[in-house]
């Protein structure tokens, strides 16, 4: 197998650099600076992916053209986004749009699509995919939703919930990869990596 090279997440989300931290992996971060809203798609799978691309490509370019460019990097983009009801649903644009999206879910369904593009700049090869994760959420009241919005919390994430903070309490089960619903597949990942010829364990934190 390679060496290996540095992996570089393109991604301003704390929650995904917690997860590749809790997993044992060290990722540098570079935001990508990508607008979402001016990018549109037909469905969450298509957006999701399209973000997960730009995403990893903004960052690579930075890279191979950076003062101190690092040829022997991997960057990793993702994006999630929640289909739910015929609608594609990011981030919410403000509380009042937060509350009326808790409205209509609880007690309902949605699929949780994450985009995720993986670039080596040694080699310019690309993995992608889609980790596609259905949420359960729980039938809560008015003034759950209210205390939930009024967190703050739901305001900056796709779909206007977490599973791993305060949201937790309020899906009642997933059908699939838990990880992906926090923003990032790590069963995925592995097999991105493999496909560009790495192991998962080689980029353990010690390793």
């Amino acid at each position: 197998m390679p060496n290996r090279p540095n992996l570089v997440l393109a991604s301003a989300s704390p929650a995904r650099r917690n997860l590749l931290a809790a997993a044992g992996i060290d990722a540098e971060v570079i935001v990508s600076g990508v607008d979402e809203d001016a990018i549109e798609a037909t469905t969450a799978e298509a957006l999701s992916g399209v973000l997960a691309r730009m995403k990893a490509h903004a960052v690579a370019e930075r890279l191979r053209h950076s003062t101190h460019p690092r040829p022997h990097a991997l960057v990793l983009g993702c994006d999630s986004v929640l289909a739910f009801d015929g609608q594609i649903l990011g981030k919410p644009d403000s509380p009042d749009e937060a509350v009326k999206r808790w409205q209509a879910m609880r007690g309902r369904t949605g699929v949780l699509h994450t985009g995720h593009c993986l670039i080596d700049l040694t080699t310019d090869r690309i993995a992608q995919g889609d980790a596609a994760t259905v949420v359960h959420f729980a039938d809560i009241s008015d003034e759950e939703i209210d205390a939930y919005v009024g967190s703050g919390e739901p305001l900056w994430v796709a779909g206007s919930f977490t599973i791993d903070g305060l949201g937790s309490a309020f899906v009642e089960r997933l059908e699939g990869d838990h990880t992906n619903v926090i923003g990032l597949s790590l069963p995925l990942l592995r097999r991105m990596l493999a496909e560009l010829g790495y192991g998962i364990t080689q980029f353990w934190r010690g390793r």
